[in-house]
């Protein structure tokens, strides 16, 4: 299923954030692609259980819509972070949940489906990165270990990056135990209340709704990263636009990536 000039590129979600020269961002939707069934439209996820060939052809259509073309990461919940750079962008990579770059036409990609995409650019437009910060990610480090490899690699301080939280489980939505607690040091008695609300279940167990944009806000500005702005969609609330693994289980993937023109 090849992508010629007659297909419609699929529509893309651009960040809100102030103009940086030289770099663009987006992110995926549910729309314009060939998947079917549970991953209609544009599942872009290789190991979700999708037809191989429809992948294929979303991812194509998916660079196409870019304009440039994104490095895919095996992602494991961990905060590992790499740098893409000439050809090393195109070898085997390690499992990896972040990635930079300073290579121009070279996409720092991550895909998600209620996780939280963090795009991050150097204000002054020469370096770019992705991350995958779902709660593990968030609480083993990840976009503290995003932040330092911009900071490592290029010479830049903190406060020279700008951040952009995209859509993912809101917080009207995301139930978690105590175990999501005590992973970011919150005590199950009184935690606190901007970042985890209190929701008993009907049987009368402890669970609490957790602000993934808040904890992943918090991470970042602990980190000295001052300029920090967000989509505000929830994956969950909203069907027509995006898949969420929470609400269906079995589903697509979207992705996120960033890129210096």
């Amino acid at each position: 299923m090849p992508t010629d000039a007659s297909v419609t590129l699929p529509p893309l979600l651009w960040p809100g954030w102030p103009a940086v020269p030289g770099v663009l961002a987006g992110m995926s939707q549910r729309a314009g692609g060939v998947s079917v069934g549970r991953f209609a439209s544009l599942n872009l996820g290789g190991a979700v259980g999708d037809d191989a060939a429809a992948v294929a052809e979303n991812r194509a259509r998916f660079t196409a819509a870019l304009g440039a073309r994104p490095v895919w990461l095996q992602q494991v919940h961990g905060a590992r972070v790499v740098r893409l750079h000439g050809a090393a962008a195109d070898a085997a990579l390690p499992p990896a949940d972040a990635a930079w770059t300073t290579d121009a036409d070279i996409a720092c990609a991550v895909l998600v489906a209620d996780c939280l995409p963090v795009l991050m650019t150097l204000r002054d437009g020469s370096a770019v990165a992705a991350a995958h910060a779902g709660w593990r990610g968030l609480a083993v480090g990840v976009l503290e270990a995003t932040v330092q490899a911009l900071c490592a690699g290029t010479g830049a301080a903190p406060r020279d990056i700008a951040a952009w939280l995209g859509p993912c489980i809101g917080p009207r939505q995301f139930e978690v135990g105590a175990d999501v607690l005590a992973a970011f040091g919150q005590p199950a008695k009184a935690p606190d209340a901007a970042l985890f609300v209190s929701r008993p279940r009907p049987d009368g167990s402890p669970r609490w709704l957790a602000h993934l944009p808040r904890l992943a806000r918090q991470r970042l500005q602990g980190a000295g990263v001052e300029l920090v702005s967000e989509s505000g969609a929830c994956t969950v609330e909203d069907a027509s636009s995006f898949f969420s693994f929470r609400r269906d289980g079995v589903t697509g993937r979207h992705a996120a990536a960033i890129w210096r023109g």
